[in-house]
């Protein structure tokens, strides 16, 4: 109950490496997600040491392709080039989560839906051990070059979120919810 309740998305982490058998605890404990007909259809690529540059290099690849970062020599561009790709190379970990695409939209849904699980689970995992998470949905996940270049197959795998790790370097505040009140419809008749 307290790590969900204080469990926050960390935005800034230390230059500082979580132990791979601590990471492969928190994805272990991920793994105990609902997942429809016991497919647990994760996946993750975790990049980190030297294999941070192969990311961040298809990440870069991806924002000039679809326009959001210009490709040009321009002095702006440059210097907002090597500040993205030092910010990316400064996060200690990145795991790519992604899952093979069902035809069928309702086994889509649940496969998209028990991928969400095992992330929120992860995150929970990672929490209790003092591992900070972000679990972005950027713009070159939907990019099939970028999925390309990370070297799944963009025709039969989807990337469900880029999950950012590491030891918080400072924590947010709680921001509240909203009472669930405000939320919840409860329907007797």
């Amino acid at each position: 109950m307290d790590a969900i309740k204080q469990r926050r998305s960390i935005h800034n982490l230390k230059d500082m490496e979580v132990d791979t058998a601590i990471l492969k605890e928190i994805f272990r404990y991920g793994s105990y997600a609902p997942t429809h007909y016991m497919k647990e259809p994760w996946n993750i690529k975790l990049y980190q040491r030297a294999g941070k540059k192969r990311l961040v290099d298809s990440i870069i690849a991806s924002y000039q392709r679809i326009g959001m970062l210009k490709a040009d020599n321009d002095p702006k561009t440059i210097k907002m080039t090597k500040s993205m790709r030092e910010f990316l190379l400064a996060i200690p970990h990145h795991a790519v989560i992604y899952f093979e695409k069902e035809n069928d939209a309702v086994r889509y849904e649940e496969e998209y839906a028990a991928v969400s699980a095992f992330i929120q689970n992860a995150q929970l995992a990672a929490w209790e051990y003092g591992v900070g998470m972000l679990w972005t949905i950027t713009p070159y996940m939907h990019d099939s070059g970028f999925v390309e270049d990370i070297g799944l197959d963009s025709e039969r795998i989807k990337v469900a979120a880029v999950l950012q790790i590491g030891y918080p370097e400072k924590i947010p505040r709680d921001k509240g919810r909203t009472p669930i009140e405000e939320k919840l419809e409860i329907i007797e008749k």
